[in-house]
């Protein structure tokens, strides 16, 4: 599976569980260590996990397996790491203390998955 398909994966895997303001980074110019970046939020801690739940399920299914998953407990914000493509799930004032998409501002939106 390419790091583009995966990507595709994960944030349709997002949207089944109604995640909040999907956007994918297109990071494959800016640096070595992934291919993308899908960013969403959850109203709530569940909904956080619930969406983390679906995209490791829908890529298992796939046959890829994450190579780490962090913050799941806690539910604020859950880093879910494939190598080529990592999602970030948040709580949103997480998300907007954070503001990843701000940081990674170089990064085009991937808007053709």
């Amino acid at each position: 599976m390419t790091p583009k398909v995966l990507a595709k994966l994960v944030a349709n895997a997002a949207e089944d569980i109604q995640a909040i303001d999907l956007v994918v980074l297109d990071l494959t110019k800016l640096t070595s260590f992934t291919d993308y970046f899908v960013i969403c939020s959850g109203k709530s801690d569940t909904q956080v996990r619930a969406i983390a739940t679906s995209i490791v399920e829908k890529a298992k299914s796939k046959n890829r397996e994450p190579l780490g998953l962090e913050g799941y407990n806690q539910g604020l914000w859950v880093l879910v790491d494939f190598g080529d493509v990592v999602a970030h799930i948040f709580y949103q004032e997480i998300r907007d203390y954070y503001n990843l998409e701000k940081l990674w501002g170089d990064a085009p939106a991937a808007t053709t998955l």
